[in-house]
């Protein structure tokens, strides 16, 4: 009795099903013996914004993932010698002319440029503050939607004492502000532990459990929804009837007519991540060991450098804009896909 003999079960708990429609209509041809996730796939394919986010999404996977291999090949690295000779006290400690616009021709050398003062890549930096966002929110978003999904399927379909409890918790998660609690947490938690020989290792991890620890409630609220309207299915009712164990209702009957509400959070969700650590890092309580978006843009955010040497700070800020675009637009096209009211 499992949930792949339940056909519209699996995208029926998003919402009614939608009017009868003529069996020899077009669209109703087009949907014929395809699975729901064949339909929601051809549905993105369609989506010319899905598509085009999903390149932008891809591209920026693949800067993250081959950071390393993708500096080699422009020739740059993070540890830039002589650079910072090349710059200190000339040009008013900005990059000299040949390092590239707006003081200068391009070049690659650099690509991007140098930093101001320090010499540094940007296109190193670029890349490699690519992969810390990217990893921290990935980790972030996967720990926090585990915990979500986990609460949620306990919390609907146990219901009860348990459920008033687990959403008790959901709750006074909820009015905690997020900010107010990463300004607390995260320094205390650097403090903890700044002479340890894997400080940098330690502070990631530190970051994403902020993020997770404040991030898992939304998910929780959304799968308890729908499992209080699935549990009441007759799948599910066969099932206890069986005696099936509950673990097994749990994870082999109700998780799979899930896939919808928690790919739509996981996509929703990263975004959000993304933004976040960058934002924390730029108010100085998340990377602060340099490789890192909000970093670059907290050191290029001065008078100076903005006014003379903008695509330092405008570098990794529109890294961050397109990035979280993409992935939000990406996610309300993944959302309109997997909506079985949806006709498109």
């Amino acid at each position: 009795m499992s949930a792949e003999t339940a056909g519209p079960e699996t995208l029926g708990s998003l919402s009614q099903e939608p009017d009868h429609q003529d069996p020899n209509s077009k669209q109703e041809k087009e949907f014929a013996g395809k699975s729901p996730l064949r339909i929601a796939l051809g549905r993105l394919a369609k989506d010319k914004i899905a598509v085009v986010c999903a390149v932008v999404v891809l591209f920026f996977v693949i800067c993250a993932a081959f950071a390393g291999p993708i500096a080699d090949l422009f020739g740059v690295s993070l540890a830039t010698p002589l650079a910072s000779e090349r710059v200190d006290g000339l040009n008013n400690s900005l990059p000299l002319p040949e390092m590239g616009p707006p003081n200068g021709p391009f070049t690659w050398d650099h690509p991007m440029g140098v930093a101001p003062q320090t010499g540094n890549d940007n296109l190193a930096y670029w890349l490699y503050g690519c992969r810390t966002s990217l990893l921290i929110a990935t980790v972030a978003t996967l720990v926090a939607s585990l915990v979500g999904v986990i609460v949620g399927l306990l919390a609907g379909f146990l219901g009860g004492a348990v459920d008033k409890v687990l959403s008790f918790f959901i709750d006074m998660f909820l009015t905690i502000p997020f900010l107010l609690a990463a300004l607390t947490l995260a320094p205390i938690l650097n403090e903890r532990f700044n002479l340890s020989d894997n400080y940098q290792t330690i502070q990631k991890l530190s970051l994403v459990g902020v993020l997770a620890l404040f991030g898992w409630m939304g998910t929780a609220r959304l799968i308890r929804g729908e499992v209080l309207a699935l549990r009441e299915r007759e799948f599910v009712q066969a099932a206890r009837v069986m005696g099936m164990p509950t673990s097994r209702i749990l994870f082999k009957e109700l998780l799979p007519n899930l896939a919808a509400p928690i790919i739509i959070s996981v996509s929703l969700m990263l975004p959000a991540f993304v933004a976040a650590e960058a934002g924390l890092a730029y108010l100085g309580i998340g990377v602060s060991d340099g490789i890192s978006w909000g970093q670059t843009i907290l050191r290029a955010a001065t008078p100076t450098y903005f006014r003379d040497y903008p695509q330092f700070l405008w570098q990794p800020l529109l890294g961050i804009v397109a990035l979280v675009l993409a992935l939000n637009l990406l996610g309300d096209a993944i959302r309109d896909a997997l909506d079985p009211k949806t006709r498109r």
